[in-house]
């Protein structure tokens, strides 16, 4: 097989989780597309990681981490190039071309092996169908502007990631839609829903990942490599700092000696001594006192705590019909249930099993359930990093894909 790094586009990249795992596995990004700003400024600190880590100045990226030095002083120390691949805009009829003229310019002579990412998903969402009717949300046809990018750059193959609703948005219309418009750009569309706990992440998270390669080098869906492991939730919490609701530790020491998941996984590094963003909510009485109720419940015999079986004065709500699992114990003993974007609103559907600290998940205990790595730094407000992990692919899920993806690659282009 020929080795070399296969290049990427990551559109919708959100702050990066897909890219991660498609960088971990040796392909090299030109350009991370995205909206949100925060998310853009963790992928321009991560994008300066993987520079740092390549060209040993390592030091410079744990310094800004200490808070020794500024992030313009982290900047300096990376070429422009690196910050300016990530490109902060909405993708539209309207943008698209200059977005175009900017990847250009950033690959230079180099092609586009593939495009990877996935437009927001919210709208083919159960919960997203009750809040807004789905014809006139136009982030239902956002694989339009997708395919607008492989007809600029005509890549071997694409990774369209997604949420199961996709399959079944308006009776599967869009799915079907989707279909036919990427044949019709040239390329033949496999799809499979896919576990994340089947590539070792501590999550019980389904997305639909749609692989399609171009229709005169059609290879299929990748026979993705599944990962097993005995380790569960209580395994990547144990070695954090203790801390109880409202306390935060933006730098601090690991707890205990690394454990064999960690070091599997990547999440942790025996390298590194330190860990960041251990950022926790505070919890009002009332809270406290559900959270409190809900724990012992669950680590009792394992039961899920409907509201309506709280005490009367402890129900705050007045929807007392729906939503009544609205109060959520992470299961410590085995894998969390999905982490999604609402984690910024509230915690009271990440509620920490360990009754001791009485609160819900801090923001390193989400990203290790995401599968991030601790030296993985996000940018932006408490609310807006648990808003870009729940939105994230899960790195590790992510370097399972990627990894069958390139030794795809690598036949396709060695039969050529």
């Amino acid at each position: 097989m020929t080795k070399r790094n296969y290049t990427f586009i990551d559109l919708f990249a959100g702050c990066g989780g897909l890219s991660e795992g498609f960088v971990q596995a040796g392909f090299l990004p030109i350009a991370h597309v995205e909206m949100n700003n925060e998310a853009c400024e963790t992928l321009r600190t991560r994008s300066c990681y993987h520079y740092c880590c390549s060209h040993n100045k390592e030091k410079f990226y744990f310094d800004y981490l200490k808070g020794s030095i500024s992030r313009d002083d982290l900047f300096k120390n990376v070429p422009s190039r690196i910050t300016k691949s990530v490109i902060n805009a909405e993708i539209s009829d309207s943008s698209v071309d200059e977005i175009f003229r900017q990847i250009h310019t950033l690959a230079g002579k180099k092609s586009i092996d593939l495009i990877i990412g996935g437009p927001p998903c919210q709208a083919y969402s159960l919960l997203g169908r009750h809040n807004k009717k789905m014809e006139d949300d136009p982030r239902t046809l956002l694989y339009l502007q997708y395919g607008k990018f492989l007809k600029e750059f005509n890549p071997a193959g694409f990774v369209f990631e997604n949420v199961p609703g996709l399959l079944s948005a308006k009776k599967g219309e869009h799915f079907k839609n989707l279909q036919i418009y990427f044949k019709s750009l040239g390329y033949e569309v496999h799809y499979k829903m896919l576990t994340a706990s089947d590539y070792g992440v501590l999550q019980e998270r389904h997305r639909l990942i749609i692989v399609g390669w171009k229709s005169d080098c059609d290879l299929g869906y990748p026979n993705f490599k599944t990962q097993t492991t005995k380790a569960v939730v209580n395994d990547i919490l144990s070695d954090l700092p203790k801390l109880k609701a409202g306390e935060s530790r933006e730098i601090a020491e690991y707890e205990s000696p690394i454990n064999q998941y960690l070091v599997e996984s990547g999440i942790r590094s025996e390298k590194e001594s330190f860990v960041t963003q251990n950022i926790t909510r505070p919890v009002n009485a009332n809270d406290a006192q559900i959270y409190e109720f809900a724990i012992k419940l669950w680590n009792k015999n394992r039961s899920r705590l409907k509201y309506t079986d709280l005490p009367v004065e402890l129900r705050s709500q007045k929807n007392e019909s729906s939503f009544l699992d609205r109060f959520k114990v992470v299961n410590g003993e085995g894998k969390s249930h999905t982490l999604v974007a609402h984690m910024s609103k509230d915690g009271h559907y990440y509620i920490h099993p360990d009754i001791k600290y009485c609160r819900s998940i801090s923001v390193r205990e989400a990203a290790r359930l995401q599968s991030f790595p601790d030296n993985f730094y996000f940018e932006g407000s408490r609310s807006s990093i648990f808003k870009q992990i729940g939105n994230a692919v899960p790195p590790l899920m992510a370097k399972s894909i990627a990894e069958s993806i390139n030794e795809m690659i690598c036949l396709q282009k060695d039969v050529k």
